[in-house]
């Protein structure tokens, strides 16, 4: 089992890396901020799934497959940057003059939360930067005589992802008060989804150029 101080310590640094900008969380807060809290809160649920996987991948030792493999870091990491494009596109070709885009930010209908559950899932299990991010962060933490490894392994990964999860709703809250504004504002929504459609190209390019 994981010792209470080895937990404190990693939710600490958890917390630390769940702020620090990057494609997840700036997905919830341009989500939250055009379509609100709820479905920013939905975007980090599918996140937070993603992220079982991942752990699930390091504590089984399937991530080391993405280490030691150039052609499988390679194909997921192009599945990952198209997807990203494939989110540019909606935000740069969606209804901008409407306040609520139908397919920009808010990625579906009104009230499809589903549909952003399943786009946080997928955008989280394409990049296999996150695959080899858990291979390196969470074995550190990992103490001979605290019991099995991959048992320490799925506990950490539990504990990263409340951390997260805790963080992205904190993010999708806040950026959601200003979606009243925005939603009575086209321009601000035409702003918005531009910014957003940028900010997908960005990283699709950044992950498409990253190395192992």
């Amino acid at each position: 089992m994981v010792s209470i101080d080895t937990a404190l310590q990693f939710i600490a640094v958890s917390a630390v890396l769940a702020v620090v900008p990057g494609p997840d969380n700036l997905f919830v807060l341009m989500q939250s901020a055009a379509g609100g809290a709820r479905k920013g809160i939905a975007v980090t649920l599918g996140l937070c799934t993603g992220l079982v996987v991942h752990t699930a991948a390091v504590a089984f030792g399937v991530a080391a497959i993405f280490q030691a493999s150039a052609a499988a870091f390679t194909a997921l990491k192009i599945l990952g940057a198209t997807y990203l494009l494939y989110l540019a596109y909606g935000a740069l070709t969606s209804g901008m003059d409407t306040p609520v885009a139908s397919e920009g930010l808010a990625g579906a209908g009104r009230d499809n939360l589903t549909g952003l559950y399943r786009r946080g899932i997928l955008m989280n299990i394409t990049n296999p930067k996150v695959a080899l991010f858990f291979l390196a962060f969470l074995p550190q933490f990992v103490k001979a005589g605290a019991g099995p490894a991959a048992l320490q392994i799925l506990q950490l990964g539990g504990l990263f992802m409340m951390t997260a999860l805790m963080i992205f709703s904190l993010i999708a809250y806040t950026a959601g008060r200003l979606s009243h504004w925005l939603r009575r504002s086209p321009k601000a929504i035409k702003a918005m989804n531009r910014v957003a459609g940028i900010v997908f190209i960005g990283l699709a390019a950044k992950l498409a150029a990253a190395q192992r």
